[in-house]
């Protein structure tokens, strides 16, 4: 045998695992040294423009953060409902399923820009917020189709003996799914909703499809003005470090989540 046939697997891996380390520096340190670091400067960590960006900015980023909690909590609501349904029988099963493959199939943004643009037109109505309200709908409908799979399968994860349970006691079916059957679930459920929940986050960039006025402007959309308008890439840094200081402490608490009901099991 070679040399690296007679090293055991664990040397062997631990050697693999150093040289990919080596070779990931060495191709940062090539690329470090080969960048113009001025000319990046200029164009993409201009402090001074950065400093325009304020407090406008943090109206965006309040936005951001109402557009994804309504949608959030509306939508979570309907997948509940959509759930329910799902698990029932007849029309309103099959009205459920269509519903949930409908809006699952479909990219959320041709969603957004049929129930901004299509809708209205087709059907002579006008949401609430204009257009930007029927983005928020689509947003709302998208959350609720991804989040009623969630719950559907945290009902069925709950142990049949607790359904068997509350059949023996005579608990009438609605009371047994909102008294013993959700309180379960939703221990169950919190850790991929919490998931959805950031998806939902930067999924709200997509709402600048829909047009916005000033005031009603998300962190994506005041990034794109605030570039094309001072004619430099730094706004959309600001706004991309604006989004990882919201969404990596929800990503650390869907991980602790996750791993707190892992324990729990």
């Amino acid at each position: 045998m070679g040399l690296l046939g007679d090293i055991r697997p664990t040397v062997r891996k631990r050697i693999g695992r150093t040289a990919s380390y080596v070779l990931f520096v060495a191709i940062v340190v090539v690329v470090a040294l080969a960048a113009n670091w001025s000319e990046i400067a200029r164009n993409f960590f201009r402090w001074d423009i950065a400093a325009k960006l304020w407090p406008g900015i943090l109206r965006a980023a309040g936005n951001t953060l109402w557009y994804t909690a309504f949608s959030f909590v509306v939508g979570t609501f309907f997948a509940v409902v959509m759930a329910l349904l799902k698990m029932g029988s007849g029309p309103f099963k099959w009205f459920a399923i269509g519903f949930i493959e409908l809006f699952r199939g479909m990219p959320a943004l041709l969603t957004i820009l049929i129930m901004a643009f299509a809708v209205p037109i087709a059907f002579k109505v006008s949401f609430p917020g204009g257009s930007t309200g029927g983005g928020l709908v689509a947003l709302v409908l998208v959350t609720a189709a991804y989040g009623a799979e969630i719950v559907r399968a945290g009902i069925e994860a709950v142990p049949k003996g607790q359904w068997e349970a509350a059949q023996s006691l005579g608990m009438p079916w609605m009371r047994t799914i909102i008294s013993v059957i959700l309180p379960q679930a939703i221990r169950i459920v919190i850790p991929p909703l919490t998931n959805e929940l950031v998806t939902l986050l930067k999924d709200t960039s997509l709402l600048y499809i829909a047009g916005m006025t000033l005031m009603a402007q998300e962190l994506t959309t005041f990034g794109k003005y605030g570039a094309t308008g001072m004619g430099n890439s730094t706004p959309y840094f600001v706004v991309a470090a604006v989004y990882l200081v919201i969404t990596i402490p929800l990503t650390y608490l869907v991980s602790r989540l996750e791993k707190s009901m892992a324990v729990k099991k």
